[in-house]
């Protein structure tokens, strides 16, 4: 029998004022008390503007213009405040440091109190409860700098839990998460779900990582309507998913594969309950028939790390003896927990930062004495938000920048960045503004940047974070074109996803040190080294294991080299 409704669209409609059309269509919707709804669709779909309708951004912040009727807690959010609404809903945004801002862990909890005139011994005690409830009570004096991304993460979590709010809504709560760290995220927000007996709503596009705990329903959204709103073994047995821009879990695609009927009796829709003695008979003929050849690279090294050592500070190194090879036209990845040192390496590279002791040599040849403006002519660095990078208003003006910087004429300016456009597929927007590009357009203009000045190494920090199925498919589709013509590639990345389809060697960092490298496929089926670095183990090799699968790493491989074969 199912709880009241605590939240209720009835042919809601919303559209933006500065927008010709609306975002929202025709939304009928009910959520039910004690439910964890999960809301996925691709960047666009309207998901993140109906948790805004939720939490009363929309119409109080954002505005726009209102049809229909949005019922939350018994009362129609129009006629209540923002601050009426904050006691019913807690929203937790994706970026932690975005949400952050005490100068400590219990300051921060306790804002929302403080702007309530709340006594200071109440305060103290709903503080210490509340990161109680998140296992951040013995950390309350600690500043945002010295926390991790985890736990900066549960200090917002503690933060909409000191009013006992009703609803708990988040909003991409794995995007700058590392694989382990958003597993713990999911683990705790069913705790508190079950534990406090909440309302859940969860917006996020990595599906495969919130269902590693249980969800009632999926809402499905596409152009600014819900097109499914079904249980995850229903929608796992249809085939809504990929057409709409949203990955499907990776087991779902090798059930499919392996030519598995997948339907609701085998309960697909998460692997801890997919009924194994009915699949497991094709999955290992399927896998009998699979002939893997590991790809080898045989060229000779571009970039030699020898006994690498780098400290911020004497009291603690941040890269500690490090020593590996790349080689010419590899793409490679480099993965770990946050603050193991990935993105203290590429500043290495680069030379933005001076290694303590030991060697980077590029092509044979010692790196040390070359400046950063003589590196950058050799390995170029893409950052994560492009908009961090990009310093001109225009297109063609951002790409030809860095060849300006360096005196060179127009005439081979111009050539130089029609062929870089070329290949980044920007030349229909020569003429146009930075402002009316997509974000993933924009990645595309700062790879472009770095392009142009025909570097022999492009290091990507998180390329595909924050993007949809499509968009990531997109970018990935593109890098892996740009590695073909011979440019070496080194992706620092959360996504194993990525990690298992695009890259052939990857690296793995932990407090400061290289543990391990090889084949991707090896390495997400190592239990013991996953732990150790903060990755998941992935659920091919966990489905290759509920069946009985002695080989579960060279059935990862077949599939991922199965997908490949399918996508050229």
């Amino acid at each position: 029998m199912k709880n009241d409704p605590i939240i209720e669209f009835k042919d809601f409609s919303f559209q933006y004022y500065a927008q010709a059309e609306p975002t929202l269509h025709n939304i009928n919707l009910t959520i039910h008390k004690g439910e964890k709804i999960l809301i996925a669709g691709a960047s666009g779909s309207g998901k993140s503007t109906l948790g805004n309708c939720i939490n009363g951004l929309i119409p109080f912040s954002m505005k726009g213009e209102i049809q229909g009727s949005l019922i939350v807690n018994g009362k129609e959010t129009r006629d209540q405040s923002i601050f009426e609404l904050s006691s019913t809903v807690g929203t937790v945004l994706q970026d932690p440091d975005g949400q952050f801002i005490g100068l400590s862990a219990g300051e921060d909890i306790a804002f929302a109190l403080e702007n309530e005139c709340t006594p200071e011994g109440s305060m103290k005690e709903i503080v210490h409860k509340a990161a109680a409830i998140v296992g951040m009570d013995k950390l309350l004096s600690s500043a945002p700098q010295e926390l991790s991304g985890g736990q900066k993460q549960r200090v917002s979590f503690a933060g909409v839990m000191v009013h006992d709010v009703d609803i708990l809504l988040f909003d991409e709560p794995l995007a700058s998460l590392d694989p382990l760290t958003g597993k713990t995220a999911i683990d705790l927000i069913d705790k508190i779900k079950n534990q406090y007996d909440k309302t859940v709503i969860i917006i996020e596009h990595r599906l495969e990582d919130v269902l590693y705990r249980d969800v009632d329903r999926i809402v499905v959204m596409s152009d600014g309507r819900i097109v499914a709103d079904m249980t995850p073994d229903q929608i796992m047995s249809r085939s809504i998913l990929p057409p709409l821009g949203i990955r499907e879990p990776l087991y779902i695609g090798a059930l499919r594969a392996a030519k598995v009927t997948i339907t609701e009796d085998i309960h697909p829709g998460r692997l801890e309950t997919l009924y194994i003695a009915k699949v497991k008979d094709r999955l290992k003929a399927w896998n009998a028939a699979q002939v893997t050849q590991p790809e080898e690279n045989k060229r000779p090294p571009i970039l030699e790390i020898e006994h690498l050592n780098f400290s911020y500070s004497r009291r603690r190194k941040i890269i500690k003896d490090v020593s590996m090879k790349i080689h010419q036209g590899e793409m490679v990845a480099i993965v770990g927990t946050n603050g193991a040192g990935k993105s203290t390496l590429a500043k290495l590279l680069c030379g933005f930062v001076k290694e303590d002791s030991g060697r980077i040599l590029l092509d044979g040849k010692d790196m040390a004495g070359l400046s950063i403006k003589e590196r950058s002519a050799y390995i170029g660095y893409v950052m994560q938000n492009p908009n961090q990078m990009i310093c001109k208003p225009m297109i063609y003006d951002e790409i030809a920048l860095g060849l300006r910087l360096r005196g060179v004429d127009e005439e081979t300016i111009a050539a130089r960045v029609d062929e870089t456009m070329k290949i980044c597929s920007l030349s229909p927007f020569r003429k146009w503004p930075i402002s009316a590009l997509s974000f993933g357009q924009k990645k595309r203009v700062t790879i472009a940047s770095i392009l142009v000045m025909n570097p022999k190494v492009i290091i990507l920090d998180e390329p595909t974070a924050g993007q949809d199925y499509r968009r990531y498919t997109e970018i990935m589709e593109f890098l892996r074109s740009l590695n073909q013509l011979g440019v070496t590639i080194i992706m620092i990345t959360h996504d194993m996803h990525l990690m298992l389809e695009y890259t052939t060697r990857a690296f793995v960092f932990s407090d400061g040190m290289m543990i391990k490298e090889g084949r991707p496929s090896e390495i997400l089926s190592d239990i013991e080294i996953s732990d150790r670095a903060s990755l998941k183990v992935t659920s091919l090799y966990e489905l290759a294991q509920k069946a009985g699968i002695e080989d579960g790493e060279g059935f990862v491989l077949s599939f991922i080299q199965r997908d490949k074969e399918v996508a050229l």
